[in-house]
């Protein structure tokens, strides 16, 4: 797995969670962790959680990470899911180490209960994706959902040092799932 950050910025608009969007975009043709800050604002036609359907999901600047895995075949929703999770306990291990305390709820972040995140999970008939995605300002967001950016939550972080969770978040992650490769490969079977 192998992690590809932009340094352009781009709008997120639910077009990057569809599959191979790596592949097509970057030519990267394995499981890849794919970051950039920018805007959010995603067309009703690519909401895919039909809760948020005609909800205005859209942020002035976040940090997204668009993962996508082949090794789950045939892709598995529910796989999907758990490795959201994965990265949501990891994404909350980060700000915890960085002096902000936050709590999880489902998929989402909150920190004083400001909401932090957006993230979905969903597979095609090759991968597994997830979109998760980190408030860096809190402008631009919905009115009607209390939220936070992360240079917002205890004045340590600014647009030239977010490369730096960025990486930590994405190595904690490509690191686990490693150790759960590993750790498949040496356990006797029954």
């Amino acid at each position: 797995m192998i992690h590809l950050h932009l340094e352009q910025s781009m709008i997120y608009d639910g077009s990057q969670i569809e599959p191979l969007w790596a592949f097509r975009m970057h030519k990267i043709n394995k499981s890849s962790i794919i970051t950039w800050i920018g805007p959010m604002d995603i067309d009703n036609s690519k909401i895919l959680d039909y809760e948020d359907v005609g909800l205005e999901i859209k942020a002035d600047k976040m940090i997204h990470f668009i993962i996508e895995h082949f090794d789950c075949q045939p892709p598995d929703m529910r796989m999907a899911y758990h490795r959201q999770r994965i990265l949501v306990m990891i994404v909350k291990e980060v700000l915890t180490e960085h002096n902000i305390l936050s709590y999880r709820k489902g998929d989402d972040i909150y920190v004083n209960g400001y909401k932090l995140s957006v993230s979905i999970a969903t597979c095609s008939n090759s991968s597994l994706k997830i979109h998760f995605g980190i408030n860096v300002i809190s402008e631009g967001t919905p009115e009607d959902v209390k939220t936070i950016g992360i240079n917002e939550c205890n004045g340590k972080f600014n647009d030239d040092n977010l490369k730096m969770i960025i990486n930590e978040i994405c190595t904690k992650y490509i690191n686990e799932i490693k150790s759960i490769d590993k750790d498949i490969t040496k356990t006797r079977v029954f």
